[in-house]
């Protein structure tokens, strides 16, 4: 009886929190003088106008900010991937001077707000004349910016017994002959795992593109979907919510098909 009481409260919350996705699903195929004045979920009329319009309301089809928006993800990952993986080794294996002290200054910025750095990076970057290119979104990533990736690996990496370093040097493999052969294969489930929140936190990002990309060719989706916003009639509200549902279906298939990966790979990094 209680476990049915559970179940029955649990199925509650879960409405309650997809209702306004159900909502934005039924809103994009009604007509855009209705999305507003019929509040209920079974529209009256099904028309997908609101898809064609919404496709071609800027002066760029929508495809192309698909396209962006794919690019800026595909080497964030690339990006967080090498440098964070390189950190994180060098943090967790390598003996140097200040280590710690590098690595307590990892751990501080994972506490640092973002919108502290906003303004010297926008001065640095519209210095070298990186504005309006791709250049401030991914050039970080190749720099190891992102602490909470970095200090993943780490952990991680302090996982797997030192007798394996061991036995590459007696074989004489240098320190990153080492990494390449040994460590980054091992490091599979903490790679996986930070692939999957590079991709959901890039394509999802409005800030830092809102501040760098100024033309409307290069704009990455949540950009192009504020563009959008701009319309104030009904019919824009509905073609709104059709691109907005768009852009919700590669985060969806892309969770959907690394939701195993991304579990093993947190309860891997977690337990050992």
């Amino acid at each position: 009886m209680r476990a049915g009481v559970r179940h029955v409260v649990m199925c509650a919350f879960v409405l309650v929190m997809i209702y306004p996705l159900i909502w934005m699903v039924a809103s994009s195929f009604k007509p855009g003088n209705l999305v507003l004045s019929e509040p209920g979920l079974i529209p009256s009329e099904v028309t997908f106008q609101n898809y064609r319009d919404g496709w071609n309301a800027l002066d760029e089809p929508f495809s192309l900010f698909f396209l962006n928006s794919l690019m800026v993800s595909v080497g964030s990952i690339v990006g967080n991937l090498v440098s964070c993986s390189l950190a994180a080794y060098a943090l967790a294996r390598l003996e140097f001077r200040g280590r710690r002290l590098y690595f307590a200054i990892t751990l501080v910025s994972v506490m640092l707000p973002l919108h502290v750095l906003v303004v010297p990076q926008y001065i640095f970057f519209s210095q070298l004349g990186m504005v309006n290119t791709y250049f401030p979104l991914l050039l970080p990533k190749f720099l190891a910016t992102d602490a909470f990736f970095t200090f993943l690996m780490v952990q991680f990496i302090r996982t797997i017994p030192r007798e394996l370093d061991a036995a590459a040097w007696v074989d004489g493999a240098g320190p990153f002959r080492t990494f390449w052969s040994i460590i980054l294969p091992l490091m599979t489930p903490a790679l996986v795992t930070s692939a999957i929140f590079t991709f959901i936190w890039t394509w999802n990002d409005f800030f830092t593109p809102l501040i760098y990309l100024t033309s409307t060719e290069m704009f990455t989706v949540p950009v192009a979907l504020n563009s959008m916003m701009s319309s104030e009639t009904s019919s824009g509200v509905g073609a709104l919510f059709a691109m907005s549902l768009l852009s919700l279906l590669p985060i969806i298939v892309f969770f959907v098909t690394a939701q195993k990966y991304l579990i093993r790979g947190i309860s891997t990094t977690g337990l050992k």
